[in-house]
């Protein structure tokens, strides 16, 4: 026998309490008394009603979530069916070799700032990532059901992100305005590789110089190599109209960057990336081929993800807020949901520079942790 599933009259007849008081409770708590609080609350727990949120939503026209659209970051566009292994535990030889982190760590951290940001304020997320073919109707079907999106730069295409951003506001995470009337959210990846640059130059007297770029197409990887450009400029340095090689700002593809410099076998004095990933892929190849860091080449990095804290040596970096960067893009869409009217939002986060021993500023030390 199917059981009857408990509705909002239910719980307002066992609390003794009108359904506008029940209503109350769930959605203005703060003008409701702790006493009618705690006897409806008893009712629904007795009942084991749980509200709906799709009533709910069409009352205060609001679906109380927030989209979230990021890029393909894992590398998977097809999977085969889930099959499941049984029988005895497995031990077998797991060989050293090349390891590369599963995940994005930038856009995990990114994607941890909205999800805390989003939860302060009661607010759920759906995430949608940019995988496969069928992207453009998973972006669309998601504009659909939640009440705002956020999302990274150049992951939903132009025309796609300027029809969505008819029905439901829009912020854009990273990259500069291009002619749109969406809400950007960024940090100061231009001067932040600028001061980078001037120190390697300046406190280390480096003048040869190698700058290993990002995708083409990623506004982030263009101002950084602005902003080195700028830094040769003002020091009366060659200044390069690209740069020396690029990564997909992935380990593996600094690997292969440099696996490519080695071959070349004429290392500059000081590589300069567009970065962390590809800074730790050339770093693992620098190493395996006896190049020492920072004595034979100075290397730095971007971003401020954790295995620049954890490799040997340390990798010097321009950290990035990128959990406040999360935050941040919540926050400029919550603006927006409450003044819908109000003038397209610009905000740039500040970024640090970190200096640690792969530029030569601390002594290397040994990698080896001390138990005792």
């Amino acid at each position: 026998m199917t059981r009857k599933v408990p509705t909002v009259y239910d719980v307002a007849a066992l609390a003794g309490v009108s359904i506008a008081t029940v209503s109350r409770v769930f959605r203005r708590p703060d003008q409701v008394t702790q006493a009618t609080k705690d006897v409806v609350q008893t009712a629904v727990r007795d009942l084991g009603y749980v509200p709906s949120a799709s009533a709910r939503g069409l009352a205060a026209r609001r679906a109380g979530a927030i989209g979230l659209c990021f890029p393909d970051f894992d590398g998977i566009d097809e999977l085969g069916p889930v099959t499941f292994r049984s029988g005895p535990v497995r031990v077998v030889p797991d060989p050293a070799g090349d390891f590369e982190p599963t995940g994005d760590l930038y856009i995990s951290e990114v994607m941890r700032g909205t999800e805390i940001e989003a939860w302060r304020h009661g607010l759920a997320v759906t995430i949608a990532v940019a995988r496969g073919t069928g992207r453009t109707e998973i972006f669309d079907n998601l504009a659909g059901r939640v009440d705002g999106m956020v999302t990274l730069s150049r992951t939903v295409p132009d025309d796609l992100l300027a029809h969505i951003a008819r029905r439901i506001p829009v912020v854009v995470i990273a990259g500069p305005r291009t002619n749109d009337d969406y809400d950007h959210v960024t940090t100061d990846n231009a001067a932040g590789m600028r001061a980078m640059t001037e120190h390697v130059i300046t406190a280390h007297g480096i003048t040869d110089l190698a700058f290993i770029g990002g995708p083409a197409d990623s506004p982030d990887a263009k101002d950084r190599f602005d902003g080195h450009r700028e830094a040769l400029r003002a020091a009366g340095l060659r200044v390069p109209r690209g740069p020396r090689m690029r990564g997909d700002f992935t380990r593996a593809g600094g690997r292969a960057v440099g696996r490519a410099l080695v071959d070349e076998g004429d290392l500059p004095r000081a590589l300069i990336c567009a970065n962390d990933q590809t800074a730790l892929g050339i770093l693992d190849v620098l190493t395996q081929a006896g190049v020492r860091v920072p004595q034979d080449v100075a290397l730095t990095g971007f971003d401020g993800i954790d295995g620049t804290q954890q490799s040997s040596p340390r990798v010097t970096t321009v950290h990035q807020p990128m959990l406040e960067l999360g935050r941040a893009a919540v926050d400029t869409l919550l603006r927006r949901l409450s003044d819908p009217q109000q003038a397209p939002e610009s905000r740039t986060l500040p970024v640090e520079v970190l200096l640690r021993e792969s530029c030569g500023c601390l002594p290397v030390v040994s990698s080896a942790t001390d138990f005792s």
